[in-house]
């Protein structure tokens, strides 16, 4: 474990080893002693014999059976553990660190210094709540992202999609009816100059927008492939983009060394997308066995979510309630697939639109015992998570090598 880029504090119940963005200058100064701790790797399903572990700065320096002598200082912290367990912090594969915080009518209303104050309360309670690192799949992010960074504000490290890239009446498609059709000199949607979501059609339009998301920051790139239940138009059966315009995504993505995810439910918008190049799925609810096989063939990765008909649910109403009923009916094969296929699975919450959702992040991640031990389900949102994070490659936003 020795060189993760990642600090500690003290969780109710357990040691988390935590990561949060801070100063490089403030880390530096920083040392942190855990002594008498049991330790939850995020490989092995055991915990460790009771260890000693000094963190220098934003590194694990040693983790050692025997007491670790260190000088006093001010600058260092002294843990006693008292045989609790130490395990890395929590990553949430799958967040909208902006969009989580607003309802739809806010998003499209409300005056974005707004949005932005909503979404750093929300990054601090996001990192108290565990969640070290969030991979954000789509949301106007990068100045939050600065802000935690820089010290400003409290929050987890974010690696960034920038705004997610869909067709005319795609999942990212938030217009209203009575701005279509559209001129060719058209002004920028309120979601397009927020840079929440993009429209792009054909080709061209695809690689513009998703190198303009690369110029932004992004560390992948996201893409709507089919229906969705948040978004108006789009019946949940239908697919969206060619295999020609995923193809020009991936491309642009892989010439900045990184990679392409996709929303997608129904086996023909999974299977579009990766013969075009994609690597990771978002969902993948409607699965069938052919498409889990192809996904195996090719390595892709199931970005998962445990969608279920639970408390857990975002109320929704007429044909988004039909939509989302559907999604929860596959969520159970879904997963069954995955491991009947052994899939790389990685997890996370996809809470959208919804406020009051969000301080269930946690309680969400332990639904995923329907299917996997909960040992097997804290390795995929800690180790498992990581490993997606390092797809990224050098577009990661953080330095140092993540386990």
């Amino acid at each position: 474990m020795a060189g993760l880029m990642r600090y500690w504090i003290v969780a109710a119940g357990c040691l988390l080893l935590m990561t949060s963005v801070m100063a490089q200058s403030a880390l530096q100064q920083q040392s942190v002693l855990f002594e008498n701790v049991r330790i939850f790797d995020g490989k092995s399903a055991q915990l460790s014999a009771p260890k000693h572990v000094l963190v220098q700065g934003n590194n694990i320096t040693r983790i050692s059976s025997q007491p670790i002598d260190v000088t006093p200082s001010s600058a260092t912290t002294v843990i006693r553990g008292e045989g609790r367990t130490l395990m890395p912090g929590l990553i949430d594969a799958h967040w909208h660190a902006m969009l989580a915080t607003v309802s739809v009518p806010q998003l499209l209303t409300a005056d974005v210094g707004y949005i932005n104050l909503r979404a750093a309360q929300e990054a601090e309670r996001t990192l108290m709540r565990g969640f070290t690192s969030v991979r954000d799949l789509s949301g106007p992010v990068f100045g939050l992202k600065q802000a935690i960074d820089e010290g400003i504000v409290a929050g987890p490290r974010i690696w960034p999609s920038g705004a997610m890239v869909s067709q005319t009446g795609g999942h990212g498609d938030f217009r209203m009816r009575y701005e279509v059709p559209a001129a060719n000199n058209a002004q920028l949607t309120r979601g397009e100059a927020m840079n929440g979501g993009v429209i792009a059609d054909g080709v061209a339009e695809v690689r513009k927008r998703v190198r303009e998301q690369l110029m932004l920051g992004a560390s992948q790139i996201k893409l709507a492939a089919g229906g969705g239940v948040s978004s108006t138009y789009d019946p949940i059966d239908v697919a969206q983009y060619s295999e020609a315009e995923f193809r020009a995504a991936v491309d642009a993505a892989e010439n900045w060394g990184t990679y392409v995810a996709v929303h997608a439910y129904t086996p023909k918008a999974i299977q579009t997308a990766i013969n075009g190049g994609v690597k990771v799925i978002e969902h993948g609810q409607l699965m069938d066995e052919a498409t889990a096989q192809l996904m195996a063939e090719k390595d892709i990765w199931l970005s998962g979510q445990a969608f279920l008909a639970n408390e857990y649910s975002n109320p929704t109403q007429g044909d988004a309630k039909i939509k989302q009923q559907q999604v929860a009916k596959g969520t159970d094969t879904a997963f069954k697939l995955a491991k009947q296929y052994d899939l790389k699975v990685a997890w996370g919450t996809d809470i959208l639109f919804n406020p009051a959702m969000t301080k269930n992040q946690g309680a969400i991640l332990t639904t995923m015992t329907k299917w996997y031990s909960p040992a097997d389900v804290l390795s995929m949102a800690t180790a498992g998570n990581a490993e997606l994070l390092t797809l990224s490659g050098k577009r990661s936003p953080y330095q140092g090598q993540i386990r």
